[in-house]
């Protein structure tokens, strides 16, 4: 890599690390497309796993009394059952394929949220614990897949009426778990190079940079700002991700 893929990758983290310790969830949904354009797309989702795994270790202390285990275990033990789907998925996948869907998931997750948000979805879902096992599920299959465990998780406590500091202490916690399996399943099955521990040993301190800056910031958001920041952003990565697949469709 060049100077200028570098710097690139280098402000990316540190952003994505700040409004993950913001929200609780949208690092790997900011950096995984934003890391296509400098490294290739297993790399890119390598490197958002081992960032991941760290910084969610980092970001969880002052949230702990806000973490509900008994919804934490039922998440990790269906993020454990979806793990080795996605790791198939992974060895076999067509790059571009990849990039597709990780635009469409996003793209669709961000309009579930508005439309929560417009008032067409009513009431609490409270606890169900096969739902909770179904969405780690999900979780653990898009984290081995595409270094995303977030959107399923944030979908159900978003639903559920959680409130934003109970959402990111259950994301955070649930990333620390879901990411260091995802981490050494991929070590063990796929391998992860030597250069791509490297490159994210060089990008550790930009993300601890901009989650130490975040966390300050994460207590003073309101629900209903919490909701728009998500939907935004999730929108401006979804977006960017399927035209960056479109561009290499299209060559």
């Amino acid at each position: 890599m060049n100077l200028f893929d570098w710097v690139g990758l280098a402000a990316t983290t540190t952003g994505a690390a700040l409004l993950h310790t913001l929200t609780g969830f949208v690092f790997a949904v900011l950096a995984a497309p934003l890391f296509l354009p400098f490294v290739d797309p297993q790399r890119a989702i390598q490197l958002v796993i081992i960032v991941s795994t760290a910084l969610s270790l980092v970001a969880l202390p002052g949230l702990w009394h806000a973490i509900t285990p008994r919804l934490l275990l039922r998440l990790g033990l269906g993020s454990l059952a979806g793990l080795p789907l996605g790791l198939i998925a992974f060895r076999h996948a067509n790059p571009v394929f990849v990039r597709g869907l990780v635009g469409g998931i996003i793209i669709a997750f961000a309009a579930l949220l508005g439309w929560r948000s417009s008032g067409e979805l009513h009431g609490p879902f409270g606890e169900r614990p096969g739902l909770e096992i179904a969405t780690g599920l999900v979780s653990g299959i898009a984290t081995a897949l595409v270094g995303m465990a977030g959107p399923p998780v944030l979908i159900y406590l978003l639903l559920a009426g959680a409130p934003p500091r109970t959402v990111r202490a259950t994301l955070l916690s649930f990333f620390a778990f879901a990411y260091a399996v995802t981490l050494a399943s991929h070590a063990a099955t796929v391998g992860i190079p030597t250069q791509t521990w490297l490159s994210a040993g060089i990008l550790l301190p930009f993300a601890f940079l901009g989650g130490l800056a975040g966390r300050p910031l994460g207590d003073r958001l309101s629900t209903d700002a919490f909701a728009i920041l998500a939907i935004l952003l999730l929108v401006a990565a979804g977006l960017y991700t399927l035209a960056a697949a479109a561009a290499v469709v299209a060559q």
